[in-house]
């Protein structure tokens, strides 16, 4: 009797067949469906006597009679895969395209017989399966099983082989066929199958057998071209060189492999590209920053970014080279400061001031000496220093943002620099307080009515230009001093070019170091404002109670001393007859308004105006602009025409010093004629000069001079150490009393730290504060420990 498997069998393997070797002839929807039914019957019949069968027999039939159709198709497929591996002669190219294609062939006939058998899939396989029997896999599976244990294995050293010659013949500029790859990987993923669970895929059969080999021979190749490469050539030309092939690689991987590699691939061809030649390109950086490679410094970057610490060391050579840079301009800005120095000898120029331009005098020689040094105390032009600090830090500025990415770690090493060269430099000398004093005075330069910047957008983008440097200054104090000086000057010498522009600033700083940096400024315009409505009081008073020709054009400033940095003069004055009315008019105006209030008078700072009548040389007279004290003394010429230096100093009241200093520009200017000595000295006469004569109507003999305004400076850096050692006490006081008990170096730490944002304290500072503060009996040292002290309430 004839075994009704193998009848069933020989019907199904002719239908497999034609699947497996003829599926391009196609399989018609009748022999489909013959081959299925043949299937079925088989499944849910028992060997011997299937009309015998009941209904709750036949499933249990079905499982029991899968196994013998199940083991039949597995061995034909290997007989199938066995007879193809004989087909196969060729290598390389030859061998790739055959696999390929029968890889394509078979995994399509795969999926058509995993549907005719779908009903023993249905049943006994997942029988199989769920009972947890291994080796046991749905029919699409089990061909790719199949493929991978009796042709696969066979032959996959010898397709990676070929595979990876055919990349290497791509890398190597020739043109390939990418598809060979593309399917050879799909069909290495395909076979990746989890033993455990056959409807779950893994990548162990790619890693394995072409992403491990395939790396390996890329490390080599790499290595061996690189070497190569790096003795015939260049550092700059290998980077470019590295930078394309590791583009390559990356497009390698989107056309032909498994996105899982990219990154091991990656990393290894960064390690054996770059990791491998680090010190040899680093030693390059150095190079490109001097010749401004930007290109090239950011194609080193982008480089060594991808390898761990790669860029340590760039930053750190960056960081010198930008304070390098810094200092040497610096350096050549006090070198023009101080060969102008020299070149001038010391002599002023004849004439000088106005009114005195038509006097011709004869130049005094100029002195021969030695040029002065770089960095000694010369003139330096606040515009020329900040523009040369701005330059070096927009240069490096943008080279970190271009060729860097804005990388946060050389913005660091560009603002240590900066800090460094912006604070410590030629200009600065010992010090760092230079910095912020020219910094200031280029604002005031900028903000006054004499700046040459006309548009309001020009004025706003030096003004963050400022604050650019001004976030690299230490002594944020000492630019507090000097700008609060300027701007007392600019508003009361009504100066000032824009209250938009002067808002800008303060809100700028205010936003930099907080409110408190900024009150006493703010408080000065408020001042102003409350000036402004007290002097239209006065004046709709005078004209109410006093004739016009009895009222002087009068104006005053009545500001509040915790806030302005206005330092009275030290000398008396006696206000002039001409303006002592005026001068008892607002005192008891201002008493009445407010009563309690003190007035001082800071004449030193007031100025006005006087017509002079008396020229021959000019038929309608001059008008002198003059402070008040050069005014009490030309008033005094309304009496007589000549004076001794007793005379004018027991008529003014001033002090020998100042009516000194208040008297050389009209001495200068030729208005006062000296005889019977030299300026200041025991009876000299001073005599008005008739004849005086110039080309100009309003005459400017207000006019600080450069003694005045280096004393003036000088006392603004005592006045700076001063309220520095008070802030140091206060900042150990409060340190203290919320500690309790502190040691001395912690101590000493804490303070550097609250005042680091104001300026930087210096540790024998702050050691002669705690001893101020003990004798004060603030705090005291604990017995027996020297090193430790103890607030005392």
């Amino acid at each position: 009797m004839t075994d009704p498997l193998d009848t069933t069998w020989a019907t199904i393997q002719t239908g497999v067949d034609v699947i497996l070797n003829d599926f391009e002839a196609g399989l018609t929807y009748e022999k489909y469906m013959a081959l299925y039914t043949t299937i079925y019957n088989y499944c849910t019949s028992l060997k011997g006597n299937p009309s015998s069968i009941s209904g709750s027999l036949q499933q249990k039939g079905a499982n029991l009679m899968g196994a013998d159709l199940y083991k039949k198709l597995k061995d034909h497929l290997k007989g199938h895969l066995i007879s193809l591996m004989k087909e196969h002669d060729g290598n390389n190219d030859a061998l790739l395209q055959f696999y390929t294609v029968q890889w394509e062939k078979y995994t399509r006939a795969g999926t058509y017989i995993h549907h005719v058998f779908k009903y023993l899939n249905r049943h006994w396989v997942k029988r199989e399966i769920d009972e947890g029997h291994k080796h046991i896999y749905d029919i699409n599976t089990l061909a790719l099983v199949s493929w991978r244990d009796h042709l696969f294995m066979l032959i996959q050293a010898k397709i990676m082989d070929a595979v990876l010659l055919l990349i290497e013949r791509q890398r190597n500029g020739e043109t390939i066929e990418q598809s060979l790859i593309k399917n050879v990987v799909d069909s290495f993923v395909a076979l990746g199958l989890d033993e455990n669970d056959s409807t779950k895929a893994t990548l162990d059969v790619y890693k394995l057998y072409f992403e491990q080999p395939f790396i390996a021979a890329t490390e080599l190749y790499y290595k061996s071209e690189s070497e190569t490469f790096l003795s015939d050539n260049s550092i700059t030309d290998y980077m470019k060189k590295a930078e394309k092939r590791l583009e390559e690689e990356d497009v390698r991987v989107q056309l032909f492999l498994h996105e899982s590699s990219k990154k091991p691939l990656i990393s290894k061809c960064e390690a054996v590209l770059i990791k491998s030649h680090t010190l040899a390109i680093q030693d390059e950086f150095q190079q490109l920053l001097n010749q401004d490679q930007v290109e090239d410094l950011k194609r080193m970057y982008g480089l060594l970014s991808r390898v761990p610490e790669g860029l340590d060391k760039l930053r750190v050579i960056f960081e010198t080279h930008v304070r390098r840079q810094g200092d040497a301009a610096v350096e050549k800005v006090a070198e023009a400061a101080a060969n102008a120095a020299s070149a001038e000898g010391g002599d002023a120029a004849a004439g000088g001031g106005e009114g005195g331009e038509d006097e011709e005098e004869k130049p005094k020689p100029k002195k021969k000496g030695k040029p002065t040094a770089p960095g000694a105390d010369v003139a330096v032009d606040p515009k020329v220093y900040v523009e040369a600090l701005l330059e070096v830090h927009k240069k490096y500025n943008e080279l970190v943002m271009n060729a860097f990415r804005g990388e946060s770690g050389f913005v660091s090493s560009l603002d240590k620099a900066c800090k460094e060269f912006v604070n410590r430099n030629k200009v600065c000398n010992v010090g760092s307080s230079k910095s912020p004093e020219l910094l200031a005075k280029f604002c005031d330069s900028l903000l006054r009515k004499s700046s040459k910047v006309a548009e309001d957008r020009e004025v706003e983008e030096i003004l963050n230009s400022i604050m650019t440097v001004f976030k690299y200054v230490e002594d944020k104090d000492v630019f507090q001093k000097f700008y609060s000086k300027m701007l007392a000057k600019r508003l009361v010498n009504s100066t000032s070019a824009s209250d938009d522009a002067e808002a800008s600033m303060i809100s700028k700083l205010k936003e930099a170091c907080g409110f408190e940096y900024t009150s006493k400024l703010q408080r000065m315009f408020t001042d102003m404002s409350l000036s402004k409505d007290l002097n239209d009081s006065f004046r709709e008073q005078m004209e109410k109670t006093h004739e016009k020709d009895d009222v002087l054009d009068f104006s005053i400033y009545v500001l509040n001393t915790a806030c302005w940095p206005l330092q009275a003069s030290a000398s008396g004055f006696n206000v002039p007859e001409d303006l002592v009315k005026t001068y008892e008019r607002f005192q008891g105006f201002y008493q009445q308004k407010h009563s309690g209030r003190k007035l001082n008078w800071h004449f030193l700072l007031s100025k006005g105006e006087l017509k002079a009548n008396y020229c021959k040389a000019s038929k309608t007279g001059y008008t002198y602009q003059l402070s008040t004290f050069q005014m009490g003394i030309l008033l005094q010429y309304n009496t007589a025409l000549k004076y001794s230096w007793e005379d004018l100093l027991g008529a003014t009241g001033l002090n020998p010093e100042t009516l000194a200093s208040q008297m050389a520009m009209l001495a200068k200017a030729k208005v006062l004629l000296i005889s019977d000595g030299t300026m200041g000295s025991a009876g000299s006469k001073y005599e008005l000069n008739l004849n005086f004569k110039s080309p100009r109507v309003r005459i400017n003999f207000n006019i600080p001079g450069k003694t005045e305004a280096k004393a003036e400076t000088e006392e603004t850096h005592k006045t700076i150490e001063e309220d520095r050692k008070l802030l140091i006490q206060a900042a150990i006081v409060r340190i203290m009393k919320t500690r309790k008990v502190l040691k001395n170096q912690i101590l000493m730490t804490e303070v550097l730290n609250q005042l680091a944002s104001r300026f930087k304290p210096k540790v024998s500072d702050i050691k002669k504060c705690i001893e101020i503060l003990i004798d004060k009996e603030y705090i005291e040292r604990k017995e027996g420990e020297a090193d430790m002290f103890s607030y005392l309430a």
